[in-house]
C-alpha cells in the first residue's frame, strides 16, 4: 500500500508562511533531498489555496510527470490534465488512492488540509525541513488538531546552511 507523505517546509518557530503569506524564507540554494524524494512518489496531494498560489507563480504544474490532486468542495475545474480535482467524499477517494499500485503519495499543502489528513490519521510519515529562522507570527503548520500526535524519529540530516531534515512517522 502507498503511503502519505507530508513533506513541508516550516520555520524554527512552526510556520509554514510568514504573517502576509510569504515563503521567501525557504532555502533554495540547493536540493536538501528533493531530487531524491520525488523518485518515490508518483502523485501529490494539495488544497485549493496552495493550488491556486503555485499556479499564479508557475502558471503551469511545476509538478509535470506527477499526477496533482486538488482537494477543494468550491472549485470546479483544474486548468492541467495532470491536476484532478476531488470533491465531496475525501475518505473514499483517499482510500482508493492509497490501494492502487504506484509510488508513495506526497501531501504537500495547505495547512488546512494537512490538519484534515493529521485529524483523519491519514499520514504516513512526516518530513519536515525546518529552516533556521523564526517567522514570529504566519501560518502555522498544525492547526485545529483533535487531539496529541505523538510521533517517532526515523531519520535525520543536518545541512551546514543549518537546515534540519526531519524524519517521523506516528508512534
Amino acid at each position: 500500500m502507498r503511503k502519505i507523505i507530508l513533506g513541508v517546509a516550516v520555520s524554527l518557530d512552526g510556520f509554514i508562511e510568514g504573517p502576509k503569506g510569504e515563503y521567501d524564507w525557504c532555502f533554495t540554494d540547493q536540493d536538501y533531498g528533493l531530487t531524491d524524494f520525488s523518485t518515490g512518489v508518483d502523485a501529490l496531494f494539495m488544497g485549493r489555496k496552495t493550488y491556486e498560489i503555485t499556479q499564479k507563480i508557475e502558471g503551469k504544474n511545476p509538478w509535470s510527470g506527477i499526477t496533482t490532486y486538488v482537494f477543494s468542495n468550491s472549485l470546479k475545474e483544474t486548468n492541467h490534465p495532470e491536476v484532478k480535482l476531488i470533491s465531496g467524499d475525501f475518505e473514499n477517494k483517499v482510500k482508493q488512492l492509497k490501494s492502487q499500485p504506484g509510488k508513495n503519495i506526497w501531501l504537500f499543502g495547505g495547512a488546512e488540509l494537512t490538519s484534515f489528513f493529521v485529524n483523519k490519521n491519514w499520514v504516513d510519515e512526516y518530513w519536515l525541513s525546518v529552516h533556521p529562522v523564526v517567522l514570529g507570527s504566519g501560518k502555522p503548520l498544525f492547526q485545529n488538531l483533535k487531539e496529541r500526535l505523538n510521533l517517532k524519529l526515523t531519520e535525520h540530516k543536518v545541512y551546514t546552511t543549518g537546515l534540519v531534515s526531519l524524519k517521523y512517522q506516528p508512534a
